[in-house]
């Protein structure tokens, strides 16, 4: 069995020119330029069609969000969606800068801006839309919730921190923690206003997230593009607005955000989804289960698509539009609203589940009734939560170009992990990963198991138990809990397998499985990414464990 996989990886790594953390095996040809721009059908993943023979998982808490790491299960998935907090919303217009002069358009609400946690400053941190087409200004907050306009030097007495001459559009910020230069310790993105095509994005880098400069210009873009990092291969991403399919999306990499990120653009051919060799390529819109408005009656399409990484997997929202068109919202809002997206390889993306996750109220009156968009970063981890920050726009009927007034921020939390669970259908269940390779020694797991119990086992690659780790030696787990230690009789630790090909067995008794990982120690550290941060994460990963439920009860 060992010499098996040993020539299936050696015939992999000469076939393929990256492997990435997880196993999977990207083809020289990247990224893709396969994908049909007409075709309606949903995106192919191809690591879902031909998963590794087996799985390294020392990278991450392994979510259930597909079938990736599933050999077989009698459990059934359920997805779950985040809930709108009650206090909504928690930002709002209210000073000049965000009340667009002459229009009455106001505006305080990210696209896509960001929402980060500094566990050197112990603040929350927001860069957001200032006005419509107004500027970007700054806003710091100890609880996430109340938030504070600090008075910043780059136009005194105000907490703008976009040059004065400049207006934004779409914008993105990002903690690059990976760069050696403290002077670009923050990077910013901005498409300006003015449409599909004819202008280019402007990438700036800060030491502070305040004071922004070194401007760089990139290859031409439509208005609503935005820019993430995906540290699994360590690229920068350029989620390009296009046209192919109405409202549609290119993808474009770069090992370094601040140079080199130049293409041609031809009218025509960008509305076909056709750029040359070596340019921006295809990458995603909305497809056929996208399902219309029901009021509306209008093909959906894809507004904009923001990603982070989050433990094991690019964590994306898909903003789906479903109209109206702009010259018939008559002050409404258009209807965009957020779809959850999981992707293993940086490029192809599993929608397994239509249902919105943030939605639009569509009532008159309420703040976001409309224009639902994502906020970069994505999330906050907040203890056993995960808080989603998103902009919304209540509209004003009695003015010109009102579907873009009454812009604010607000929240949306769900559970930890908690996209999706593997749920006993009846009263029991199992699951069996396929192999798995892992270096550390604690078995974790985050599951909702109140009046039922969760026990696990150890199995070779050809399913035998591996003793002391049977299922009778397990110890019973009943309760819930984001981060709870799986331990067996005798007390042993899985270093013993540590390096060895092998499968877990879950089995289940009336409840909710989210994740599994295996850590170093007995924190109950992932080694995960954590999104936008949160409280207790000093880097982009976790590598504290258990202690951030603490530092989130200090600050509540």
């Amino acid at each position: 069995m060992n010499i098996f996989f040993t020539v299936l990886l050696f015939i992999s790594l000469n076939a393929f020119s990256e492997r990435l953390y997880n196993g999977i095996q990207l083809p020289s040809d990247w990224p893709p330029e396969q994908l049909d721009a007409a075709s309606t059908d949903p995106m192919p993943v191809p690591y879902l069609e031909c998963p590794p023979e087996i799985i390294p998982i020392d990278v991450g808490r392994q979510l259930f969000v597909d079938d990736f790491l599933i050999e077989q299960t009698s459990l059934v998935r359920t997805f779950h969606y985040p809930k709108k907090y009650h206090g909504n919303p928690v930002l709002k217009p209210k000073n000049s800068l965000e009340w667009t002069e002459g229009s009455g358009r106001g505006v305080a609400a990210p696209l896509s801006g960001a929402v980060l946690w500094d566990e050197e400053e112990q603040v929350f941190k927001l860069w957001y839309n200032a006005g419509w087409h107004g500027t970007i200004c700054y806003a710091t907050s100890k609880d996430g919730i109340e938030w504070a306009r600090p008075k910043l030097d780059i136009v005194p007495d105000t907490n703008q921190v976009y040059p004065a001459d400049l207006r934004p559009d779409s914008t993105t910020v990002v903690r690059d923690w990976w760069t050696e230069n403290s002077a670009g310790k923050y990077k910013l993105f901005v498409r300006e206003p003015g449409g599909l095509g004819g202008k280019g994005g402007r990438c700036f880098e800060s030491p502070d997230g305040i004071h922004f400069g070194n401007s760089v210009l990139t290859g031409n873009m439509g208005d609503r593009s935005t820019i993430f990092y995906n540290p699994f291969r360590k690229k920068w991403v350029f989620s390009i607005r296009s046209a192919f399919r109405g409202r549609s999306r290119h993808y474009w990499e770069s090992e370094d955000l601040m140079a080199d990120n130049q293409w041609e653009l031809d009218e025509e051919n960008y509305r076909q989804g056709r750029w040359s060799p070596g340019q921006p390529v295809v990458w995603a819109g909305a497809d056929a289960l996208d399902l219309p408005d029901a009021d509306i009656g209008l093909k959906p399409q894809l507004y904009n698509l923001d990603a982070v990484a989050y433990e094991s997997i690019m964590l994306g929202f898909f903003q789906i539009w479903r109209g109206p068109n702009n010259n018939d919202c008559h002050g409404v809002p258009k209807v965009t609203e957020l779809n959850f997206a999981y992707s293993r390889d940086g490029f192809h993306w599993d929608r397994p589940d239509r249902t919105t996750a943030i939605e639009a109220s569509r009532t008159a009156g309420v703040w976001d009734r409309g224009y639902i968009q994502s906020v970069g970063g994505i999330c906050t981890v907040r203890g056993d939560q995960l808080w989603f920050y998103y902009s919304g726009m209540e509209g004003d009927e009695s003015i010109p170009k009102g579907m873009y007034a009454n812009g604010a921020t607000g929240i949306a939390v769900l559970r930890r992990d908690g996209f999706a669970s593997m749920k006993t259908p009846d009263d029991k269940g199992s699951l069996i990963t396929r192999p798995v390779l892992f270096s550390g020694k604690h078995l974790f797991v985050n599951a909702d198991v109140p009046e039922g119990t969760l026990k696990v086992e150890m199995l070779d690659v050809d399913g035998n138990s591996i003793p002391p780790f049977v299922l009778e030696n397990s110890h019973v787990f009943t309760g819930d809990s984001t981060v709870y230690e799986m331990t067996w009789d005798d007390g042993a630790d899985l270093s013993v397998l540590a390096g060895k090909p092998v499968r877990f067995r879950f089995v289940l008794e009336r409840g909710d499985l989210y994740s599994f990982w295996v850590s170093c120690d007995r924190t109950g550290r992932s080694d995960g990414y954590v999104a936008a941060g949160g409280p207790g994460f000093k880097d982009p990963k976790d590598t504290v464990g258990a202690a951030s439920l603490v530092a989130e009860q200090k600050i509540r």
